[in-house]
């Protein structure tokens, strides 16, 4: 039988197509509210928080600004006077109603922030307080686990970066292939089954990646905790081998995320033969050729440049968690202890 997370897997291609073609006429309203700022700050929990680590990188990288991940808890529990009348912050949350992100962005525009509200729910409170919504166009979304809802807003995140970059259309033409890109993933879904069935006889799994695919690979491992219940490390390969690599050995499965171009390939490429020479399983997700032959198994990412990736990168990684929590007998659309809406304590 067919999950809801698996259904939902495959409508990302569509709910990207139509989040990229809603919010690309927003870019000069967002150009116009970041006029005179400085700097981006993100905020956001979960799944919407590694959303904003592509985010983060592809400001930096494409738009040449200074951005940060901001932590709520300054805003609902500190409640800090600091001067936000340089930066533009933006608010990351699929229901829009996240308690903690909807009362930092009160905070943060009180502070002096222009505010920009990235949520599927057009109508959410996170929506109405922002100066500006980005609306992801995912649909509702049935399963618990985060799949097209984190895929649109990756496109919200691609479409800001570019409103701010010296030339917004310069992507225009790679984003337009990701939709097509992750199809072909999910139709194709090479190296999925094999993965997962691997995966299913670990007894560690790390997972590892760096730059713009970062997020992806933290996405990853949090839908592996989540939806699989396997405790599971999230690491860049620069904080791997600062010590974390010491305890890796043969009851490792380290998956190792990777775009095919990019300045950090050939690092990820170096650190995937590392950890086969310390007895990990490598599995590698993406990547170029000798990428490919520097794992143990590979699953094939995107033919996408690395700046658009990870819109279509996490999609074998997805297939992989859902064949993995059916291989466990577990229900991957509904995992144990969570809900869509996730609140955390009161401030």
């Amino acid at each position: 039988m067919t999950t809801q997370m698996a259904r939902e897997i495959a409508e990302q291609p569509e709910a990207v197509a139509r989040t990229l073609d809603a919010l690309r006429p927003l870019r000069g309203e967002l150009a116009r509210l970041a006029a005179g700022t400085r700097h981006i700050l993100f905020v956001a929990r979960g799944s919407s928080d590694n959303a904003c680590v592509y985010g983060r990188y592809l400001v930096e990288t494409h738009a040449h600004r200074m951005a940060g991940l901001a932590a709520p808890s300054v805003a609902t529990h500190y409640h800090a006077e600091v001067d936000l009348t340089d930066a533009l912050v933006v608010c990351v949350s699929q229901s829009g109603e996240t308690r903690e992100i909807v009362e930092t962005q009160e905070w943060a525009a009180s502070r002096g922030a222009r505010t920009v509200a990235v949520t599927n729910d057009s109508a959410s409170a996170l929506a109405r307080g922002a100066d500006l919504t980005l609306a992801t166009d995912a649909g509702r979304e049935l399963a618990v686990p985060a799949t097209k809802t984190y895929t649109t807003q990756l496109a919200a995140m691609a479409v800001l970066a570019t409103a701010l970059a010296p030339e917004p259309t310069a992507l225009d033409a790679d984003l337009a292939r990701a939709p097509k890109e992750m199809a072909r993933l999910v139709e194709q879904r090479e190296g999925v089954d094999a993965a997962a069935a691997q995966l299913a006889h670990s007894e560690e799994t790390l997972v590892s990646g760096r730059g713009l695919l970062f997020g992806t690979a933290l996405e990853v491992a949090l839908k592996l905790e989540e939806t699989c219940l396997r405790p599971v490390r999230g690491l860049s390969y620069a904080d791997l081998r600062h010590g974390p690599i010491a305890v890796v050995d043969s009851d490792v499965v380290a998956i190792v995320v990777a775009a095919q171009d990019g300045p950090v390939v050939g690092g990820l490429t170096e650190v995937a033969l590392d950890l086969q020479a310390r007895g990990a399983t490598t599995i590698g997700l993406g990547g170029d050729s000798a990428f490919a032959q520097a794992c143990s198994l590979a699953v094939p990412g995107p033919d996408l440049p690395e700046l658009v990736a990870p819109l279509a990168a996490v999609v074998p990684g997805q297939l992989t968690v859902e064949a993995l929590a059916r291989t466990l007998g577990l229900d991957p659309d509904s995992p144990r202890g969570l809900s869509k809406v996730t609140q955390t304590d009161a401030g």
